[in-house]
């Protein structure tokens, strides 16, 4: 198999043998050839349904053509200029439109250095240091908020880390707003997912985010909401709009650059200015604006519209209660949380609230599952703690033979390895 033996090429060149470690699955991932619509093509012939969807971009699916258009056109007049162009203004304007909580935005070119941007200014607009983040929340592979576990069991999750750098982070349980009460240190920032999305789909319990905002607001710490995976993917103001909560700072990333790389952050236009050359916050980079990606995500956000994440949703919904349906007749417990067009299926009996309790989700069974999707022609995220994601591109026969394939898998599952 042409996968097996490029894998083997990869892992003397590449750590891992893969450039991002969730790409990396046992016995071994695939490699992909081609990806349209809302199927991947492997280097070994296989079509697969596709539900990871390069983990959240790809809202109109694979390759959509008015984006290919677009893209060549640009490429044509260019693929980098190290100068101010006119599509980067049309995008930030889109996102002011769009968000209101945002006056101003600053590209960069992922959702981590975004993050990173974003602590940055909120520290200079505070001149405060310390960060509140959520166990179990991702904000990116960036040192001070790579800290996870609550109190005093908090650690780094990577080695290289130092700990003057762990101690300037404060980690809260997910869905408590009463731990904020515990918090004495003057606080630049609160950095939240509005809706959790790297330890599988977990939603905010009522009134959690409006916590959030009443305690910054009471101490003068700044909101900031991480809206890579949320941010034009619940609704076009993202979750801030979806759940009626004003943060300070946004951070984007994901759909916002059409498929290509991207991240931004962006507020209200006092804290913004703090941004150099305005201020004295730095940032900078070669590729921010690059007008790639910038002509990508202004024609994947202009075509947003409500009749879309209608249909989305819409297919989302038959698609899970579909996959409730089969596991409770297969007698697997499980938890099928579903937002919109994202969702994430818990082996799990038990409600699903924070990290916590989503580690409790049998993890053995779910990747017996995938492997068992993937051979039927199925790809969702390889492990039990990504979301899936739900396309333009997917059709009613695309649900319809995922449901097959789904109730096959669990059926192998049964057989060999659930009991």
């Amino acid at each position: 198999m042409k996968s097996s033996m490029l894998f083997n090429r990869a892992i003397s060149v590449l750590p891992g043998g893969v450039s991002s470690p969730v790409r990396r699955f046992s016995p071994a991932p695939f490699f992909t050839f081609s990806a349209k619509g809302s199927r991947i093509f492997t280097e070994d012939g296989a079509s697969l349904i596709d539900y990871c969807l390069a983990y959240g971009p790809l809202i109109f699916g694979h390759a959509p053509d008015f984006l290919v258009d677009a893209v060549i056109e640009q490429i044509r007049n260019g693929t980098v200029y190290g100068t101010p162009h006119e599509a980067e203004v049309k995008l930030a304007e889109e996102v002011i439109r769009s968000v209101p909580s945002v006056s101003m935005i600053r590209f960069v070119n992922s959702g981590g250095e975004a993050a990173m941007s974003a602590v940055r200014l909120a520290r200079a607009f505070t001149k405060r240091k310390k960060i509140i983040k959520f166990d179990g929340c991702y904000h990116g592979a960036v040192d001070s908020l790579l800290v996870d576990g609550i109190g005093a069991n908090k650690s780094p999750l990577s080695e290289g880390i130092t700990k003057g750098v762990l101690e300037d982070t404060l980690v809260l349980p997910y869905n408590n707003a009463s731990s904020l009460s515990k918090i004495n240190d003057e606080v630049a920032a609160i950095l939240v997912e509005p809706v959790m999305g790297n330890v599988g789909l977990i939603l905010p319990k009522a009134g959690f985010l409006r916590e959030l905002r009443k305690f910054c607001d009471s101490t003068g710490s700044l909101l900031i909401f991480d809206e890579v995976i949320t941010g034009f993917r619940l609704s076009k103001g993202g979750a801030q709009q979806f759940y009626r909560v004003t943060p300070d700072i946004t951070i984007f990333g994901k759909i916002l650059g059409g498929g290509f790389p991207i991240g931004a952050f962006g507020g209200r236009k006092d804290i913004m200015e703090l941004v150099a050359p305005c201020g004295g916050m730095y940032n900078a980079g070669t590729f921010n604006g690059n007008p790639v990606s910038m002509v990508a995500g202004l024609n994947v956000i202009r075509r947003l519209n409500e009749e879309i994440y209608y249909d989305l949703a819409s297919k989302t919904e038959r698609l899970c209660s579909g996959f409730e349906e089969i596991l409770e007749d297969a007698k697997i417990p499980a938890q099928v949380k579903r937002l919109g067009s994202i969702f994430t299926v818990f082996i799990t009996d038990q409600p699903v609230r924070d990290k916590s309790t989503a580690k409790r989700a049998r993890h053995d069974i779910f990747f017996s599952l995938h492997r068992a999707l993937l051979e039927l022609g199925v790809f969702f995220p390889p492990s039990q703690f990504e979301c899936c994601f739900m396309s333009v591109a997917h059709s009613p026969e695309d649900i319809s033979e995922t449901l097959e394939k789904f109730s096959l898998a669990v059926e192998v599952v049964k057989r060999g390895r659930w009991g």
